[in-house]
């Protein structure tokens, strides 16, 4: 009885109600037949399904035993959701797999989650190239040298950003702004491109010299690390000589003469010096460069930062956080600290309360704190003290702020009130970074975006501005890799 219920699927059939008015003799022989047909049907249809059949009672749609039995468009969907590095092992599953995968549907998708693409393939129809051959032929070939990257040019380092910039892939190289000033936005140069050719090829291009855009090529030299090669330097000769090159470059660059900008952008001049006449030189090493992580507890949105450095001029710094630790590690450098050196190292377990502006307003009552907390520290190192706190301690909100008079800021307007207030040191050097050491000042976290730090022994404040552009593929997948990362930009410069 409860086998005919479930295959009529509405409760009991009337035959089972008839076989109720049987006497109870009838009943039991009647119930074990029954039975018996009931299985038999269960069976039946069970065996149906297994062998790919549909029963000859269910008169609705056949039922797909696999993929391959899907509806085209279900399977366009179904394959686009896979990333594109499991494409090609699909193609070889079966010929419709193959098929399905010509379509523009799949690769227009990839290109969109993967690279970012979005209104820029509006623009491949009129190039004649499709989706597929810009991600196979393009953008998956390149898709390693996406992201921030660090110049091997000595001890002034540099960013490199690597994009795909419309149709193309881009290397832009960051520079400080013509007069430069934290809050302004840094200036960029493309070093070379890659875009899809007229023979549907990748094509590599230098976009350094005087001739316009020319051959290039791009090699991976290992992990995390890839050089770039001008094949047409005579694009980068002039009758004049390297100098008379980069005489004239500037001019057109700046609008003014060597001599008339020299003075106030002297770190900056260097800086181009070296990345022109290494691309002159035929070649170009970078080294990858990861984001911070973010974590809840960071004392503000870790990242990239522009900062001044007294007659240096503007350089970049990573901020990252680790435990109690606030650091700002270089990624460009000058003649007594090169990149890659930990320039601040701030202690968010000591915060320093300010006094009053009257008192603020004398170096030697900042001194007078700052010194207080450094002495603390070097006696608990001394001691090896065990019961340091491992939290960060927040000290009062919405300080007002002035610098001490005789503090030296480069034509910077720092903000007047300030969040917090923590002990920290500044790494200073001599030319070609003899005598390194580490020297006591003050971190000053004004806002979600811009901190500065007082140098005690320079007496000199720098004052740094997060660098807002959007930089994609740049962030390290976790924080052992971020770390293992800083060590290995210090051992570059060592």
């Amino acid at each position: 009885m409860a086998v005919c219920a479930r295959l009529c699927g509405v409760g009991q059939s009337r035959r089972c109600r008839r076989r109720q008015r049987h006497n109870q003799q009838d009943q039991g022989s009647d119930s074990d037949m029954d039975e018996e047909e009931g299985e038999r049907i269960v069976a039946q249809r069970r065996g149906d399904i297994c062998g790919g059949g549909v029963s000859r009672a269910n008169t609705g749609p056949p039922h797909p035993q696999s993929l391959v039995e899907l509806p085209p468009e279900l399977l366009v969907e179904i394959i686009s959701l896979l990333p594109g590095t499991a494409l090609p092992n699909v193609a070889l599953v079966c010929k419709k797999f193959r098929q399905i995968l010509s379509t523009e549907t799949i690769w227009r998708r990839r290109c969109v989650e993967e690279f970012g693409m979005k209104e820029d393939l509006r623009k491949m129809d009129a190039g004649g190239v499709s989706s597929q051959e810009l991600y196979v032929k393009l953008l998956h070939p390149y898709r390693h040298i996406l992201g921030l990257w660090q110049p091997d040019i000595g001890p002034y380092g540099g960013l490199l950003n690597v994009v795909v910039d419309g149709l193309f892939i881009i290397g832009w190289m960051y520079l400080p702004p013509h007069d430069p000033r934290v809050e302004d936005p840094m200036r960029r140069r493309p070093l070379f491109r890659i875009h899809m050719w007229e023979n549907k090829k990748a094509t590599v291009e230098c976009m350094y010299g005087h001739k316009g855009p020319h051959k290039g090529d791009i090699q991976t030299v290992k992990k995390d690390e890839f050089s770039t090669k001008c094949n047409q330097t005579d694009h980068h000769r002039m009758p004049g000589g390297r100098q008379e090159e980069f005489r004239t470059w500037l001019e057109e660059e700046w609008g003014r003469t060597l001599e008339e900008i020299f003075h106030e952008h002297m770190q900056e001049l260097i800086l181009m010096k070296f990345i022109y006449t290494s691309q002159y030189d035929n070649c170009l090493t970078y080294r990858r460069i990861y984001l911070p992580p973010a974590k809840p507890s960071d004392l503000l949105q870790p990242g990239l930062f522009k900062g001044t450095y007294g007659s240096h001029g503007l350089e970049i710094v990573m901020l990252s956080f680790h435990g109690t630790s606030a650091r700002a590690t270089k990624l460009t450098g000058d003649p007594n600290v090169p990149a890659g050196q930990l320039t601040l190292d701030v202690d968010l377990s000591r915060p320093v309360v300010l006094p009053d502006l009257e008192q603020q307003r004398k170096i030697e009552e900042l001194s007078r704190l700052v010194l207080g907390v450094h002495k603390e520290v070097q006696r608990e190192v001394e001691q090896q003290a065990n019961g340091r706190p491992t939290t960060v301690n927040a000290a009062a909100e919405a300080q007002p702020f002035v610098l001490p008079l005789g503090v030296m800021a480069r034509n910077e307007v720092y903000p007047r009130t300030c969040r917090k207030c923590f002990y920290g040191t500044g790494l200073i050097a001599g030319h070609g970074f003899t005598s390194p050491e580490r020297t006591p000042g003050l971190f000053v976290l004004f806002d979600e975006d811009r901190f500065g730090f007082i140098w005690l022994e320079l007496k000199s404040f720098s004052l740094y501005s997060r660098l807002t552009d959007h930089l994609a593929h740049a962030h390290a997948p976790n924080m052992e890799r971020f770390e293992a990362m800083l060590r290995n930009m210090q051992s570059w410069t060592s």
